[in-house]
């Protein structure tokens, strides 16, 4: 069997692209799939204030969030490395069986903790179908066309944030919210369809990986680590991240030391499954995994409150309250798709410093807007910049983790921007939900009663986003290699 390596191809003409015969049976079954979780992603935090309630489930309001995300650490590390040594297509596969039956778990539960495991077992499925999407990416199309196809991706945003949340209000209102969960299980079975008839073309890929590792195999990457050592470490990140949400459930000094511990631990656990360097910022890959990491806590430790600000200080319903989002992913696609076009005109490092900015400034409109009591058009005009701040800046990152990979590396340093995604969130979200317990509802001090001002608790999980942005920017500038810094000069 020939071997084509993705890397050498010769540039596409200008009927190559990622729609063109070559490309198109992948494209449109990528695309599928991440119209799938945006849908999924969109629809679910439109609709957990009403779940919370329903359930009785407030104080896992945030773990409902930040646990899939720790969880899906797993399923980001296991993808990874069989990707790298097999191809993208089994891990595919296996990831959306995964997330079918986590649909289903949270579709049927009856109580809050039913519906945050039902999250976990559909975190493993979509933290694995991301991995496997990004090594799909590298091995099948030319680096000429990355911006175009991680715009794509942004672009099959699209339709879902157009009616993705507003839709989820609706029926959560006038049918149940298990409905949104049970619903998206019929757009797995589209996805798929629409994939089927570029499953050949990905075991030909896959194929042509395993004959690679059969030829050249792969002698333990990412510092010696072996697969079973970083599932456990990706495990015990998991377990950490999980002990720092679930600590609200305690009280005394359990419900402080426990955090400290976790994320401590979790910190610690996640050193050997990304870049060596990346909690230091050392130039080039390791800083795009940390900017990747830091924004993600900004935007998300973020976004989950924005409509929970919405529906319970302003009245909104949820189907309302999700027009923030509907913003904030069209703004997303719509830069995602400019960033595409503009190519080698707007360079990586400059559109990831202005859209940690933007995301950045986003997240202080949010917070004033909590403390101030600011019309609800405010923190809903902050989140489409915060979308558009996230659409230039992540198809950029992901650009640069495939230019600074070679092909055994493919599937490690997807998997650690992906884990950079979610611990980001993760941790972030755990930190907010420590916060708002703390700063929501009724306080006795000196003998008195202090109620809490409604926003207070709101602001408190805005300034943690704010410091996560803010740290985003400053090291955002340390993403280029210093030879490519010098020659920006």
């Amino acid at each position: 069997m020939t071997v084509t390596n993705p890397q050498t191809q010769p540039t596409p003409t200008v009927g190559d692209g990622i729609l063109s015969r070559r490309f198109v049976l992948v494209t449109v079954g990528a695309c599928a799939l991440v119209f799938l979780g945006a849908f999924e992603a969109l629809a679910v935090t439109t609709i957990m204030p009403l779940v919370s309630t329903e359930l009785d489930g407030q104080q896992l309001y945030a773990l409902a969030f930040a646990g899939p995300l720790a969880v899906s650490v797993i399923g980001m590390v296991a993808a990874g490395s069989v990707a790298d040594r097999l191809g993208p297509v089994q891990p595919l596969l296996a990831s959306v069986a995964l997330f079918v039956v986590g649909l289903l778990l949270a579709g049927t539960a009856t109580t809050m903790w039913a519906l945050v495991a039902g999250r976990l077992v559909q975190s493993l499925g979509s933290g694995a179908m991301t991995v496997a999407l990004y090594v799909l990416v590298a091995r099948v199309y030319p680096p000429a066309l990355h911006p175009r196809i991680f715009a794509g991706f942004a672009a099959a945003w699209v339709v879902p944030s157009l009616v993705g949340p507003f839709l989820a209000g609706v029926v959560a209102e006038q049918f149940s919210w298990h409905w949104v969960f049970l619903g998206v299980v019929g757009l797995v079975v589209v996805a798929t369809l629409l994939l089927l008839p570029a499953l050949r073309m990905l075991r030909d890929v896959s194929a042509e990986g395993a004959e690679r590792q059969t030829e050249d195999p792969d002698p333990g990457h990412a510092r010696g680590v072996g697969e079973a050592r970083r599932l456990g470490w990706a495990l015990l990140v998991a377990v950490a991240v999980l002990a720092v949400n679930v600590s609200t459930e305690f009280s005394g000094w359990t419900a402080w030391l426990l955090p400290i511990i976790g994320a401590v631990v979790a910190v610690l656990a996640l050193r050997p499954l990304i870049p060596a360097g990346t909690l230091t910022s050392r130039r080039g890959l390791p800083t795009v995994i940390l900017v990747r990491g830091l924004a993600s806590a900004a935007f998300f430790g973020a976004e989950v409150y924005v409509p929970y600000l919405l529906t319970r200080e302003h009245g909104l319903t949820p189907a309302l309250a999700g027009l923030a989002l509907t913003g904030g992913a069209i703004a997303w696609s719509i830069a995602s798709w400019l960033q595409g076009r503009l190519g080698d005109r707007l360079s990586n490092a400059t559109a990831v410093q202005i859209g940690a900015s933007l995301v950045t400034l986003a997240v202080g409109i949010a917070l004033l807007s909590a403390l101030a009591g600011l019309p609800p058009a405010v923190p809903i005009v902050a989140w489409v910049v915060s979308g558009g701040g996230m659409g230039l800046m992540y198809p950029r990152l992901s650009v640069m983790t495939l230019a600074y990979s070679d092909e055994r590396s493919q599937g490690f340093n997807s998997a650690a921007m992906s884990i950079g995604d979610a611990i980001g969130g993760a941790l972030a979200l755990a930190a907010t939900g420590l916060a708002f317990s703390a700063l929501d509802g009724s306080r006795v001090l000196d003998g008195a009663v202090w109620i809490a001002p409604g926003g207070i608790a709101f602001a408190g999980c805005f300034a943690i986003a704010l410091v996560a942005g803010v740290a985003a920017v400053v090291v955002a500038r340390r993403v280029s290699r210093p030879m490519q810094a010098a020659e920006r000069g």
